[in-house]
Formats: structure tokens, C-alpha cells, sequence
């Protein structure tokens, strides 16, 4: 009966290390501060995002007598001017606001003489925790763990290498939820299937016309963008591409569109926001994200992998301009039999944006250089 029980609870809950990691967060989804623990280490961590003077002084008084410190990533850190291969940990002055801090993980010009010393692993996760809910990649941290569970018992306690495996682990979570037949604008019929993982996260596969598994099938992996997609920014390529890959497939026959939900190469719209305000400064597209203390492109392609493989769609043609994707696609076992380019419109609005992408992070279009070299 024991193990009946055992192997119920396994099967709604899971591991103790997933649930520890789902409830942070959503912890930190509310702003509220978790416990980061390691085999000897434990950390109380508080979102930079969303902070407050009210919250500033809310976390001070729960860590006392202990002085949080500011943990930046190593990004982040290079961008401050320090001397950096790991995130940081900054120390705060008692006189430091909610605006000071901000402003530490945010401005575009920061020259940093604060003290920093590199961050223990504990406080690394911490960071990776809040990448994951696609807030601000900065946390406020202090070794106060013990006596905070002894004045705050509910406060929730997160394996610090739970963290590293929870994306592999809602990876094979995928699921597929709902599907439904959906004419597009031309006519053509498809099938829009949703696929539902752990953390809570919808994307879905576009099956345009009848398609035969069999053969290789053309693909396209589109990452969400509400303002291009939506509402047609002329900032990015996004929506441009997206319909070129939609008529491109017509014209094919038939194909599938991945549209993943990884809004600004998988920052989350609000920080996508917060580098538009960066390029608006001057910085590249590129360098807004590092700036900000992300990855130039934080995507993992690894979900996108497991929704073919759940299609039995494992031999395609992939529609894209990006390096990067037949790198993840080829990695996580899908085989690409060739590539198709997509030449969006350029316009002033995204040339800039565009010649990044080539210059920075490999892509290739070739009618943008064409266009370059043209002295007309």
C-alpha cells in the first residue's frame, strides 16, 4: 500500500526538487523571496523586478541584521565595468534606494566602484530562476537562510540544482493539450495543435495542408513577437517572415510553423521593452540584450525539438535566416535535409536591427548585403 501511495504521490507531484522550483516560482512570478539551497549553503533571494522603496525596506528588515548584496550576471557585470567571468555579487550601502538599484541593473551607462566578488553557485541559480520567469536577470541576496525560516515558515525553499535541470525536465513534460482544424486567410486548411508544459507555457504547431511524415517536411520555428506578429512593428522582421513562412508553405504544399512562446529571443515582452529603450539610446540589438545582463539569444531550442518529434515530423527542410536553429534542431536529434532562406522587406525602421543580426550573430541574408553595397 506504501509504495501504491509513494508512486501516486510521485505521479502527481513529482520529484521534490521540480515541486520546490514550480512553487518558487511562482513565488517569484509575485515578487516574493525565496530560499536557494545547496547541500551547505542557504541563500535568501528577493526579484529586482518589480522593486519598490515599500519592498526595499520590507527585504532589509527580513534580512537584518545582515546587508543584502546585488548579484548581476556576468553580462551585466562586464557592462558595469568590471572585471568579470562569473555573475557578481555588489555591495549595497545602507543609503541605497530602489532607484539606485535599478538604475545598477538597467542604465545603459554604468561605471561600477562598488566592491564585487564573484557569486557562489547558490546565488547563480538564483539568477537562472529569475530568467525564468523572464524578469529582470538580478536578484538581492542574503546567507540569512536559517533565521528567516525560523520568522517566515512558508517562505518557499528551491534546490539550487533542481534549477539547472527544471527546462530539460518541462522539456519532457510537453504535452500535447488541444487541437483544432483552422482555415487560414487564402483558404488553406490546417490544424493548430497545443502543446502545454510544466511551467506553465502554450506553444503551438501549425499543420498547413495534408503532409506525409514519410518525407522531409518543410518547417519553420517562429519565437512569438506581439509587436511584429500582432500589430506589425516595422522595428524587427518578425511579422514579415512569419507571413512569408505561411505563403512559402502554401506554395510548398503544405508544412509546419512551430510558433513558440519565447517573446524577444526568449527574454519576456518586458524586457524586450526594456532593450528597445536601449537601441533607442544606441546600442545594437545585440548589445541592449548583454547590457541588460541576458545572453545575446537566451532560446532553447530543445522544446521545439520535442514538439516534432511528437508530430513524427523528424526529417524537415527549415525555413530560417538563423545559424543558431539548425545548430539546436540538429543537436536534439531532428535531421535537417537543407535550409530555405526568408528575404523580409527592409525598411529605415529595422536596417539597423537587421545589419546587427548579420554582423553580430550570423545571419544570413543575403539581400541585405546586396542592399548594403549598393551605393544607390
Amino acid at each position: 500500500m506504501s509504495k501504491v501511495r509513494t508512486n501516486a504521490s510521485s505521479t502527481l507531484f513529482g520529484s521534490k526538487g521540480h515541486i520546490s522550483v514550480s512553487r518558487g516560482l511562482a513565488d517569484i512570478h509575485g515578487g516574493r523571496p525565496v530560499l536557494i539551497t545547496t547541500a551547505d549553503k542557504t541563500l535568501l533571494a528577493l526579484p529586482v523586478e518589480g522593486l519598490d522603496g515599500q519592498r526595499l525596506a520590507a527585504f532589509m528588515a527580513l534580512c537584518s541584521p545582515y546587508l543584502p548584496r546585488l548579484i548581476v550576471t556576468e553580462r551585466r557585470a562586464l557592462a558595469l565595468g568590471l572585471r568579470a567571468v562569473t555573475p557578481m555579487g555588489l555591495r549595497l550601502a545602507a543609503s541605497d534606494d530602489a532607484r539606485t538599484i535599478l538604475a545598477l541593473v538597467t542604465d545603459a551607462k554604468g561605471d561600477c566602484d562598488r566592491d564585487a566578488s564573484p557569486a557562489g553557485s547558490e546565488a547563480v541559480a538564483a539568477i537562472q530562476l529569475v530568467k525564468l520567469s523572464h524578469g529582470l536577470p538580478a536578484i538581492l541576496a542574503a546567507n540569512a537562510g536559517a533565521d528567516v525560516i525560523l520568522r517566515e515558515p512558508n517562505i518557499i525553499a528551491v534546490e539550487a540544482d533542481a534549477v539547472w535541470r527544471f527546462s530539460d525536465e518541462a522539456t519532457r513534460s510537453l504535452a500535447l493539450a488541444s487541437e483544432a482544424s483552422v482555415p487560414l486567410n487564402s483558404g488553406t486548411p490546417a490544424r493548430f495543435v497545443v502543446f502545454r508544459d510544466a511551467i506553465g507555457g502554450s506553444s503551438v504547431a501549425i499543420v498547413i495542408g495534408k503532409l506525409d511524415f514519410t518525407k522531409a517536411i518543410p518547417v519553420r520555428l517562429h519565437s512569438a513577437c506581439l509587436t511584429g506578429d500582432v500589430f506589425g512593428s516595422r522595428r524587427c522582421d518578425c511579422g514579415d517572415q512569419l507571413q512569408l513562412a505561411i505563403a512559402g508553405l502554401e506554395d510548398l504544399g503544405g508544412g509546419v510553423i512551430l510558433y513558440l512562446a519565447q517573446e524577444g529571443r526568449g527574454l519576456g515582452l518586458a524586457n524586450k521593452m526594456r532593450t528597445y529603450q536601449l537601441q533607442d539610446d544606441g546600442l545594437d540589438t545585440v548589445d541592449a540584450n548583454t547590457t541588460l545582463g541576458f545572453d545575446d539569444d537566451e532560446r532553447d531550442y530543445g522544446i521545439a525539438a520535442r514538439m516534432l518529434q511528437m508530430l513524427k515530423c523528424t526529417r524537415i527542410v527549415l525555413l530560417t535566416n538563423n545559424p543558431a536553429k539548425l545548430d539546436g534542431l540538429a543537436k536534439a536529434g531532428i535531421e535537417i535535409v537543407s535550409r530555405m532562406g526568408l528575404e523580409a522587406p527592409i525598411n529605415a525602421d529595422n536596417r539597423r536591427y537587421l545589419t546587427a543580426k548579420v554582423a553580430r550573430a550570423g545571419h544570413r541574408l543575403d539581400h541585405l548585403m546586396t542592399s548594403l553595397a549598393d551605393p544607390s
